[in-house]
């Protein structure tokens, strides 16, 4: 089972690299700043970067999406818990990738929780603590990023920051920085897993993470990238620099708080700002990627439920 567990969460590992790793440097492609596999490269350095210091930092979210204070401790503590959520939210995240729909991980492994709790035995899933802690945040963060990059694109035409070299290396700077506050955001939660089920030491768990999150992005990014950078709003390099500069700040500040936000949410939402401030922006391209948004927690917590009880009957 440990072995499982190990896969399983590889898997998850591998479909947020394939589903995230792009959208922090979104505005690099879609501005013309560099090209796709530049972008890419950047991505996936910063990414790690800030994957493998979650192993300093990232220890209250990895508590949180531990299962601990949602399911019995007993629960939270079985291999089949981590393995079923793991495999439920990573699926989840793969098919959502490969048909080029940003979704949130944060949002797959909240439903898959959820699954399981429902699914086990005397589960008690917490719906109190379900809301207050994971659901509110997920849904106030993709609002707040709308306005912090409303906010900081009025800024920055007030400074009258031009859009030439300066603008370009400050969006690539600003770039890395929503990389690396993603990979210290997404790596305690997927890493969670393993540590719930005792699988391995945490230096090696998040080592395992940080290196399927690479491969995933490096391999099946492309149709997250176009449908990101291209398809939502036309942007220039200092519009660019505003969505980046509100999901770092964003995500950084929920990082060190230890809220479970959605970099996902909170990256794309912040494009969302910039195509609504211009007018520019794809309102069907936004309205499919925001259903997309309401069906991810329910197909985690459906997946996660059956493979539960698959792992289940096996026993």
């Amino acid at each position: 089972m440990i072995w499982i567990v190990l896969l399983s969460v590889c898997f998850l590992a591998y479909s947020n690299g394939a589903n995230d790793n792009f959208k922090g440097v979104a505005s690099l492609f879609g501005s013309g700043v560099t090209t796709y596999r530049r972008a890419l490269a950047w991505a996936t350095l910063t990414t790690a970067t800030g994957a493998l210091s979650a192993l300093a930092l990232g220890q209250a979210l990895a508590a949180k999406f531990s299962g601990r204070g949602l399911v019995p401790d007993s629960l939270a503590a079985a291999p089949e818990f981590a393995a079923s959520v793991a495999a439920g939210a990573g699926l989840t995240v793969i098919f959502a990738t490969l048909t080029g729909f940003p979704i949130s991980t944060t949002h797959a492994l909240t439903g898959a929780i959820m699954g399981v709790g429902l699914a086990a035995p005397g589960g008690n899933l917490s719906l109190g603590a379900l809301g207050k802690g994971f659901v509110l945040p997920l849904l106030f963060s993709p609002a707040l990023a709308i306005g912090a990059s409303l906010a900081a694109d009025r800024l920055f035409a007030v400074m009258r920051v031009r859009q030439g070299a300066l603008a370009a290396a400050a969006q690539v700077l600003s770039a890395g920085t929503v990389c690396l506050a993603r990979g210290l955001n997404d790596a305690p939660k997927i890493a969670a897993m393993l540590f719930a089920a005792r699988a391995v030491a945490p230096s090696q768990g998040f080592a395992l993470v940080s290196a399927a999150m690479a491969i995933g992005g490096l391999v099946h990014s492309r149709r997250i990238a176009d449908t990101v950078s291209l398809r939502i709003t036309p942007l220039v390099p200092t519009e660019g620099l505003a969505a980046n500069v509100s999901t770092a700040v964003i995500v950084l500040a929920a990082s060190a708080a230890g809220l479970p936000v959605s970099t996902t949410h909170v990256s794309v939402g912040s494009i969302f700002g910039i195509g609504l401030a211009s007018g520019r922006g794809d309102r069907s391209v936004m309205k499919a990627i925001l259903g997309s948004w309401l069906l991810t927690l329910p197909c985690g917590a459906v997946l996660a439920y059956v493979l539960y009880w698959m792992l289940r009957s096996q026993q």
